[in-house]
């Protein structure tokens, strides 16, 4: 195996000048040298060593992207987008899931710290827990202490860099529009109570209505994916409009309705919220609330990767959504 040794007596250099050119060191090595060293690496077939890299730099090339769910394509889009930023950066991504547990989000940056990753970005929405947030803020910033990075997609309640979509905002327009196709009785697959991204988008929702003099909806809570949708549309009743805070609900829901032989949107109508570009070819096409998650996830990294003085007020940037009408709801 060819060694770093080889390749500075190839090149007619020090150890420690290939080491800084080959290893990523900070400090300046002239262009002959650096010439030299690389062709001598090229022609030896070396291999850097990662570790010695991470030594030498401080910190590896390496991205620790935390995520609720893999198996959910809202997450799959924010990491899409966030990969891409990492590759034109030169550098890989690392991806960890939660299952939706703070005790392992906590636990994974704890591990990425320890990993010295460049910079650790968390996607996903914070729960109604103080104890818990203040826990995860006081984990990052001893992983920032050491020089790491943080950016965050969701809540800004971390103290970090973060891109916020606008929840309440897009499920607040999002009722004006349904309203507005003459629906008057609603119902919300609410997701679970204590997830703040749900309370949000609820809360906006239920809030539009109210604006209008609209009755309160039917809420039924349940949890934040498929399966919850499902179950939760079985709880409906007497709703013109059934509204999931999140497509895969409303997936959830659409399969529901169908086995029960109810008709959508002839019977009733259907609306999620984040618009997963896997999910367009649904029939009837889903009314939903658009985000650009691939956007987002790439912003987010960018934050956490740009050179930025100390000592400032993190960045927020909100995202809005987009009404998308379409299929699965009409008038009545």
């Amino acid at each position: 195996m060819v060694t770093l040794e080889d390749v500075a007596r190839h090149a007619g250099v020090s150890l420690a000048t290939a080491s800084r050119v080959l290893n990523g060191s900070t400090r300046q090595v002239g262009a002959s040298l650096r010439a030299k060293v690389e062709q001598a690496a090229q022609q030896l077939g070396y291999r850097t060593n990662v570790a010695a890299q991470t030594l030498a730099r401080g910190a590896s090339n390496v991205i620790g992207l935390v995520v609720h769910d893999l198996t959910d394509p809202y997450f799959a889009a924010l990491a899409d987008g966030a990969m891409r930023v990492a590759e034109d950066q030169g550098m890989m991504v690392m991806v960890a899931t939660t299952h939706r547990d703070p005790e392992r989000e906590i636990a994974y940056v704890a591990t990425l710290n320890a990993q010295r990753v460049r910079a650790v970005l968390l996607s996903g929405s914070r729960i109604a827990d103080p104890a818990v947030t203040r826990r995860l803020r006081e984990e990052l910033d001893r992983y920032r202490q050491t020089g790491g990075r943080v950016a965050c997609v969701g809540q800004a309640l971390l103290g970090t860099d973060t891109v916020t979509p606008g929840n309440a905002e897009g499920a607040a327009d999002l009722a004006r529009a349904l309203a507005g196709l003459g629906h008057r009785r609603f119902a919300v697959l609410a997701g679970p109570p204590w997830l703040i991204t749900a309370q949000d988008r609820v809360a906006g929702f239920t809030g539009a209505l109210a604006e209008l003099g609209l009755p309160a909806p039917q809420l039924v809570h349940g949890t934040f994916d498929r399966d919850g949708g499902y179950t939760a549309a079985a709880e409906v009743t007497d709703a013109t409009c059934v509204f999931a805070v999140n497509d895969v609900m409303a997936v959830g829901a659409l399969a529901s309705f169908r086995d029960r032989g109810i008709r959508v949107p002839q019977d009733v109508s259907v609306a999620g919220f984040d618009d997963i570009a896997t999910l367009r070819d649904l029939v009837p096409a889903l009314t939903t609330v658009r985000l650009p998650l691939a956007d987002m996830g790439a912003r987010a990294l960018e934050l956490a990767l740009e050179a930025v003085e100390e000592a400032r007020e993190p960045r927020v940037e909100r995202v809005a959504g987009e009404v998308v009408l379409r299929e699965s709801t009409r008038p009545v």
